[in-house]
């Protein structure tokens, strides 16, 4: 009678975890994204959050606590983010702050948080500099930097045989970045390559015509985008249009992610070297799981931004419940070496630069049946991509 007693109490207790979490204090995560700015990407983003968090709070919350995010709207604009953030901070009392997706904002909420002494989990922003030149200690990043996807389109691109390239890229940080350290990388794999003509499109408001005129007037072999959304949209279609990409090879960052890859429809270039997400053909037992549960969810695929929002909250789920409280240092401490399981497969969240080892998959792009796709896609690791352990150390102010 007594065993009776207690299985019937353990079982009970079990059957209960939902609600006596959902009785308790939320632990709330504090996110701030360009909602209004980039649609395209982060609506998808959000729904991978709020799935994750129903998975979380439905299996019992995190430390015996419901988690709650309290998301908030930057619209594109770092004092709008740092103004929210502080808010969220000094307001709402979030135990941490998530998200961003511009670089530039990425970069002013991490360096509040650093005067703040607040952890921030950047989800999206692809600064280079955002986890090595100006990283600090309370700022980890979830998503493969420029770099890290400028290292596999490089090691494609050296294969090609082209010696004279262009890039186009929009004038802001990201795409500064990404210019500046694939004309590196490649250079240094093929010392013969130059770089003959340069674009830099304000973020939006990219004048198709004449950019793609002024391309062409250069003649080069091969060109390096870095354009996404819109921009991409009216330098494909006008690119198209007056032959920029006959008998050109192009190496294009982020072009292979269904939020920028599917509106082109038919008009989708044929062949260019991508980054991606082919989500309708990765067959691992992870990404299944996360696939049949988004789209029970959602009723629609995911999208790459998907991902990005579910494994963002499912990291800071696992940091949580490493760290046993949400003081900041001991977060902190919890970040260093963390393991989680993504769609993705395993990552670790890397104690020397803050840096998540989720990778990104590299292929072309194509057309089948008249819908755009990426083939001949493989998946590169995040830790194969990373440079020597003395060279990050030189570069971060803190280690």
């Amino acid at each position: 009678m007594i065993r009776r007693t207690m299985l019937g109490a353990v079982i009970g207790a079990v059957a209960l975890g939902p609600l006596l979490a959902s009785a308790a204090e939320p632990i709330r995560v504090g996110e701030i994204n360009s909602y209004s700015r980039i649609p395209a990407f982060l609506l998808s983003y959000r729904k991978g959050w709020e799935l994750a968090v129903e998975q979380v709070n439905a299996a019992g919350g995190v430390l015996g606590r419901p988690l709650e995010v309290l998301s908030r709207d930057d619209g594109g604009q770092t004092a709008n983010a740092v103004t929210l953030a502080n808010e969220l901070v000094s307001g709402q009392g979030v135990a941490l702050l998530a998200g961003t997706f511009l670089s530039n904002v990425g970069l002013a909420v991490s360096e509040f948080a650093k005067q703040k002494q607040v952890l921030f989990v950047a989800s999206e922003p692809l600064t280079t500099k955002l986890t090595w030149e100006q990283g600090n200690r309370y700022t980890w990043r979830l998503r493969p930097s420029t770099y890290m996807q400028n290292v596999m389109l490089a090691d494609a691109a050296a294969e090609l045989p082209a010696t004279r390239w262009a890039t186009i890229a929009p004038n802001y940080e990201y795409g500064q970045s990404a210019v500046e350290e694939f004309k590196r990388l490649l250079q240094e794999r093929r010392p013969a390559v130059e770089f003959v003509a340069e674009q830099w499109p304000a973020l939006g408001k990219l004048e198709a015509g004449p950019t793609v005129q002024a391309l062409l007037a250069a003649e080069p072999e091969a060109i390096y985008n870095a354009t996404f959304a819109g921009d991409l949209a009216k330098f494909v279609r006008e690119g198209g249009v007056r032959g920029l990409f006959e008998g050109r090879e192009v190496v294009s960052l982020l072009t292979g992610e269904p939020e920028y890859l599917d509106p082109l429809g038919a008009e989708a270039p044929d062949g260019w070297i991508v980054t991606g997400y082919p989500w309708s053909q990765i067959d691992t037992p992870e990404h299944r799981a996360f696939l049949d549960a988004f789209t029970a969810r959602w009723n629609e695929p995911p999208k790459l931004g998907a991902v990005v929002g579910y494994t963002m909250i499912r990291s800071i789920a696992a940091m949580l419940d490493k760290a046993g409280a949400t003081d900041t240092e001991v977060m902190i401490e919890a970040m260093a070496g963390l393991e989680v399981t993504s769609p993705f497969g395993p990552i670790t969240w890397r104690e020397i630069d803050h840096q998540a080892t989720m990778g990104a998959f590299v292929g072309r792009t194509a057309l089948v049946n008249n819908e755009p796709t990426m083939v001949d896609w493989r998946y590169v690791d995040g830790a194969a991509v990373m440079p020597p352990d003395e060279q990050i150390r030189a570069l971060r102010p803190e280690s």
